[in-house]
């Protein structure tokens, strides 16, 4: 199914190209960029994401097979289209060491087990969760903001060595993290003939 474009998208994703170069990214990699960018119509996504194509080609191919995917929060799965999604907040519970963001993720592990991509654009508390789970992930876009813990917890997900889609900064959100993976539904399924 083709997405069809609304012009006014079609003139800003224009505009931002007039002002970034982006044509030197591998095409994945381009498309999540300019997407988070676009998103935020914040210029300095350009150098503070970090990812690689190696990492989203599968994660693009998982996704488009069908592997289930997993957000922090509903404002993350409210911005993801043409897609159901898994969130587990509402059954969440705090605890003593436990915040209700982490205890999401491991009940939403417990539902779709190995090989989701995983969507965190609210808590780094659910990015630290995730990451003492073995999730064997496709994919994680680890996109949490604040001043407490966002960094440090995108920095712990880059040292893991997990397929990912980062950033370096306490900037982030629902709004980034779902256009990351936006980016990845929209973006074509290569042929049979361009394999």
């Amino acid at each position: 199914m083709n997405r069809i474009v609304h012009p006014i998208e079609q003139e800003s994703f224009r505009r931002l190209r007039a002002r970034l170069d982006t044509s030197h990214f591998p095409p994945l990699t381009r498309a999540v960029v300019e997407r988070v960018i676009h998103s935020a119509a914040d210029l300095e996504y350009a150098s503070d994401l970090v990812l690689a194509e190696a990492d989203l080609v599968p994660a693009h191919a998982a996704l488009h097979a069908g592997a289930p995917v997993v957000v922090d929060v509903e404002m993350v799965a409210a911005g993801i289209t043409r897609r159901r999604t898994v969130c587990r907040l509402k059954d969440a519970r705090s605890g003593p060491g436990l915040t209700r963001s982490a205890h999401a993720v491991r009940l939403a592990y417990e539902e779709v087990g190995p090989g989701a991509l995983w969507v965190i654009g609210c808590a780094p508390t659910a990015l630290e969760e995730l990451l003492t789970l073995d999730a064997a992930p496709a994919l994680v876009i680890g996109l949490p903001v604040g001043f407490v813990g966002a960094a440090e917890s995108k920095a712990a997900l880059r040292a893991s060595g997990l397929p990912a889609v980062s950033n370096v900064s306490e900037k982030g959100g629902s709004a980034v993290a779902a256009a990351a993976l936006n980016a990845l539904l929209y973006h074509p399924i290569p042929s049979e003939e361009t394999l």
